[in-house]
């Protein structure tokens, strides 16, 4: 298990360090440029949207996609998740307080990625086996015709099917089956089990259900869990300040803050920063455009401005209180990490409730992860395999998700990173192929609204 824990963690920092922490960057700053600050200029209108749209109650999804709230509450789910809690405790304990402005910087460039990405998803969204659906499968064999494009459309949804359904599921199992054990004691197994049984039947449900439970689950897991936050923040008050201090100095100067992490570099900093930032809020990564393919909006912008609401709520709202909550405790340099970081920084204001707090909204994040993520895997099974291999699919996910709740959570972790790196750079390369066609359609061009439109071809 060492030698297999070291041989995926090597591999994944060289993909990390060397690829992934430049090109997923470089990728936010090309379309924020080419598309003028989408993220700055359509910001009000995606917040508009979201309000406009807001309903726990939507219409039943089915053969013709899902509404709009529904698809961004269903990429949320997957979004808001154990990145938020358990990614952001990893980041800090290991690249330290300046970590968080690193996810901040590749959060804002993101925005503008993810608006691509749900442009294109929107753009080829197609009907197969009678229902609408579409993701980066799609738009990666429009860019790139021929033998080529469809083997590297194979090649993400092969990694995204391990990345997200497999081994990204086990670390959200994980980290529920941790954080219950460490506030009530109960052994993780029993917790997977539980889990994965009640994931099952949701996923039975299909689309339906699915797009049903997100919609409800997404808006009262983020509002209990934000109020949790800021009551913590307001018993610390007098911290906040010194707090925000150390992510923009730290960030900069890792070690110029006393109590920091021993050794930090900036360049570790920026690794677990944007790393983490990733795996929580996903843009760039080719998840959520499987959701946003399937909201029935006039134009592909318009699911744009609001999948990039998404970023913003996963990375500077929930994200961040999970920062300041951590920051404020003291505890970076306690050795801690993950889960128990988490649950110990809540402890300090809630006493022993603050495990509970973290177990309970813990389950809630991983839980709506796991179903969002088992869903883009789904979508990406029935294209490579056809809708028989579903139930299979399925089964090993299930299965999966009671396995990983026994796992040690470092390897969980180092192959859930991996993973997404893998899936991140064909779906890149199909972006960028794609880049003009972005622009013409965010640019309102008329050849781009005749070659684009919301309908869902055969």
């Amino acid at each position: 298990m060492e030698f297999a824990e070291q041989l995926v963690k090597t591999i994944s920092d060289f993909v990390w360090n060397n690829i992934l922490l430049f090109v997923l960057c470089g990728t936010g700053i090309y379309f924020t440029i080419r598309l003028r600050f989408v993220q700055v200029r359509k910001f009000g209108e995606g917040m508009r949207r979201l309000f406009s749209g807001f309903s726990l109650h939507g219409k039943k999804a089915g053969r013709e996609g899902m509404s709009s709230f529904q698809a961004l509450t269903t990429a949320i789910a997957a979004q808001v998740g154990t990145g938020n809690i358990t990614g952001c405790a990893t980041a800090l304990a290991s690249g330290g307080p300046g970590a968080i402005f690193w996810m901040w910087v590749s959060a804002f460039f993101g925005m503008a990625t993810i608006y691509s990405e749900a442009i294109l998803a929107q753009k080829f969204c197609t009907v197969k086996d009678g229902h609408v659906t579409g993701g980066p499968i799609y738009y990666i064999r429009a860019a790139f015709r021929g033998k080529f494009g469809r083997i590297l459309a194979a090649f993400f949804s092969v990694a995204l099917i391990l990345a997200l359904g497999f081994m990204g599921n086990m670390v959200q199992s994980n980290s529920i089956g941790d954080a219950f054990y460490n506030a009530f004691g109960i052994p993780p197994l029993a917790v997977g089990v539980v889990v994965a049984l009640i994931a099952g039947f949701i996923f039975i449900g299909g689309v339906q259900r699915i797009a049903s439970v997100t919609e409800k689950l997404v808006p009262v897991m983020a509002v209990f869990y934000i109020v949790g936050c800021l009551i913590a923040l307001a018993l610390r008050y007098d911290a906040v300040p010194g707090a925000f201090r150390q992510i923009f100095v730290l960030a900069f100067e890792p070690q110029a803050i006393a109590g920091g992490v021993a050794g930090v570099t900036v360049r570790e900093a920026m690794r677990y920063g944007v790393a983490r930032g990733l795996f929580s809020n996903e843009a760039g990564m080719g998840s959520t455009p499987h959701a946003h393919a399937m909201a029935r909006v006039d134009k592909p912008e318009d699911q744009g401005v609001i999948a990039m609401i998404g970023v913003f709520i996963d990375t500077f709202v929930v994200l961040t209180l999970t920062a300041l909550v951590i920051i404020t405790s003291g505890l970076i340099p306690s050795g801690e990490s993950g889960t128990t970081l988490a649950q110990s920084a809540f402890d300090g204001v809630f006493g022993s409730f603050g495990g509970a707090f973290i177990a309970v909204c813990m389950f809630f994040f991983a839980f709506s992860t796991i179903i969002g993520w088992y869903f883009f895997g789904e979508i990406n099974v029935k294209a490579l395999f056809g809708a028989k291999a579903v139930r299979v699919y399925a089964v090993i996910v299930v299965l999966f998700v009671m396995l990983g709740s026994t796992l040690k959570v470092d390897l969980v972790w180092n192959l859930s990173d991996l993973f997404n790196g893998l899936m991140v750079l064909p779906n890149l390369a199909g972006l960028l192929a794609l880049s003009g066609l972005v622009a013409r359609i965010s640019r309102g061009r008329k050849d781009a609204e005749e070659a684009s439109g919301s309908e869902r071809r055969q």
